[in-house]
């Protein structure tokens, strides 16, 4: 029975490593996976999904005004998708979403999406939020805080090391850019920002 996952964590907890891991699974066993990631994120060059640790897959890349249920429709009949795996999730919009779970509802395959919870300023994701409450199953994938705590949050450092505080929703960086803390810290470091 297909399902729609999300799989959420925060910046640096290896999503894009259990993404790429669970596609090679499939194609391990004959089955054909289907790969997607934002547009408009070049970190790993253009339609591309990549680990830190160094492991990589090209894949389609998604816009905000695309239908995904006509995509996903197209592909499971020309190609045999056996799943679907969509990168940097939290950039789905809304409609995108029950696009996701209307894909999962009828044309029968699985979506397992991965991405961040919540912005830098602990707020939700569009996207997110979606997954949230339409989901049949979540996980969230773990990584931890300095002091050794599950990292919940991220924030968002200015050139000098400093938490930023306002700024627009999306940017795209790395470990240059965002740290993930457990609420405690990162409550500090926004009292500081």
């Amino acid at each position: 029975m297909a399902k729609l996952y999300f799989h959420y964590s925060t910046m640096n907890a290896g999503k894009s490593t259990v993404l790429l891991q669970a596609a090679h699974n499939y194609r391990e066993r004959g089955m054909v996976p289907y790969l997607l990631t934002a547009g408009f994120d070049h970190r790993a060059g253009d339609g591309r999904i990549a680990s830190r640790i160094g492991i990589g897959e090209p894949a389609d890349t998604f816009a905000p005004e695309d239908d995904l249920f006509a995509r996903l429709h197209e592909q499971v009949t020309r190609n045999k998708i056996a799943c679907v795996f969509i990168d940097e999730a939290q950039f789905l919009t809304d409609a995108q979403v029950w696009q996701l779970a209307r894909a999962v509802d009828d044309i029968g395959v699985p979506i397992m999406c991965f991405g961040l919870r919540v912005d830098f300023r602990g707020q939700l994701f569009p996207g997110s939020a979606t997954l949230l409450a339409l989901a049949d199953e979540m996980r969230e994938v773990r990584t931890i805080c300095h002091c050794g705590k599950k990292a919940t949050m991220v924030v968002r450092q200015d050139e000098n090391g400093k938490a930023l505080r306002d700024g627009a929703q999306v940017q795209i960086g790395g470990n240059e850019t965002y740290v993930s803390l457990c609420r405690r810290h990162w409550r500090a470091a926004m009292e500081d920002g």
